[in-house]
C-alpha cells in the first residue's frame, strides 16, 4: 500500500486520540503483519467496502485501552471493563470515520460496517481481504497499541 494510502490512517488516529482523550499517540514506523496474532488484548474490527473490500482493525494492550479511556472520561481505569470495552467500538468508528473522510479528498470512496469486538490474550484476527495488511503501531503512556488496513486490491 502505498504512503499516501497509509497516512490518511496514521492522521485519523492521531487526531481522534488527540482530541477525544488529550493524550499524545506517538508513532512508530509501519510495517506489514505477516501473522493473524493480534498485538494487544482488545481489538476493534470494521469491514470496508467500496474503492475496495478491507477492514481496519485497533488493536490495544490493556494499559492502552485504559490510558486513552480515562482520559475520554476523566477517569482512571486499572482493567477492562464494559465502558473500556465500548470505547473501543467508539474509537474504531471514530478513526475508521476520519481516516475514509481523508481517503475520500483522494478520491477514494468507503463505506464501512459495524464494528466488532474481539478480546482475550493472544486473540487472532482474520483478515476479510486477501491483500497485505499494513500495521502502524503507536505509544500513549509507556504503553502499546497498533492500528491496520488491509484490502483486497491497492487503490
Amino acid at each position: 500500500m502505498k504512503s499516501e494510502y497509509i497516512n490518511p490512517f496514521l492522521l485519523a488516529t492521531v487526531n481522534v486520540i488527540q482530541t477525544m482523550a488529550m493524550i499524545e499517540p506517538i508513532a512508530g514506523k509501519p510495517f506489514v503483519k505477516k501473522d493473524r496474532q493480534a498485538i494487544g488484548d482488545i481489538s476493534g474490527v470494521i469491514g470496508l467496502t467500496g474503492a475496495s473490500r478491507g477492514s481496519i482493525v485497533l488493536s490495544f494492550s490493556e494499559g492502552a485501552i485504559c490510558a486513552i479511556v480515562g482520559g475520554m472520561l476523566g477517569m482512571e481505569f486499572e482493567s477492562m471493563n464494559d465502558d473500556v470495552k465500548d470505547a473501543v467500538g467508539e474509537l474504531t468508528n471514530m478513526i475508521s470515520g476520519d481516516a475514509r473522510r481523508r481517503l475520500a479528498e483522494k478520491g477514494v470512496i468507503f463505506e464501512a460496517g459495524i464494528p466488532n469486538i474481539v478480546s482475550g490474550h493472544h486473540h487472532t484476527i482474520e483478515a476479510i481481504a486477501k491483500g497485505p495488511v499494513v500495521a502502524i503501531p503507536f505509544e500513549v503512556k509507556g504503553h502499546q497499541f497498533v492500528i491496520e488496513a488491509s484490502f483486497e486490491t491497492e487503490f
